[in-house]
């Protein structure tokens, strides 16, 4: 089950350390729209989808709520289906689907769950609402 925070679920974006402190500093200058993740990891996890509506705290390295983020959109979608559109609103400064590809395949393997084009992932659309 994802942590919970202030009553709310948790989204803790990539890794602790450096890469958290980036995400969470794009998604705090409004950069940062979108992010996906794997399904595997809702299943392993027994946790539903998020849904449009749905507010979520986002969390920094030490588990602290450093703002809430309200979801706009999911999708489930194969690897190979992520859109330009949803890839550049992940606002990582990727300048082509293929680099945004190779970036989450790099990140996915390397924290040992590697990926392939029919591999379900799950698109995230939000937007921030309030900074704690």
């Amino acid at each position: 089950m994802w942590p919970r925070v202030d009553g709310m679920r948790a989204l803790e974006l990539g890794t602790p350390g450096e890469m958290r402190q980036w995400l969470t500093g794009l998604v705090l200058d409004g950069r940062k729209t979108a992010t996906t993740g794997l399904l595997a990891e809702y299943v392993e996890e027994t946790e539903g989808l998020e849904f449009a509506g749905e507010r979520l705290a986002l969390v920094g390295d030490e588990g602290d709520h450093v703002a809430t983020i309200e979801i706009t959109a999911v999708e489930v979608v194969p690897y190979r289906d992520v859109t330009w559109e949803h890839a550049a609103a992940e606002g990582e400064g990727d300048r082509s689907l293929d680099d945004w590809r190779a970036g989450h395949s790099r990140f996915w393997a390397g924290i040992g769950t590697p990926v392939e084009e029919d591999t379900p992932v799950v698109c995230m659309r939000f937007q921030a609402v309030d900074r704690t």
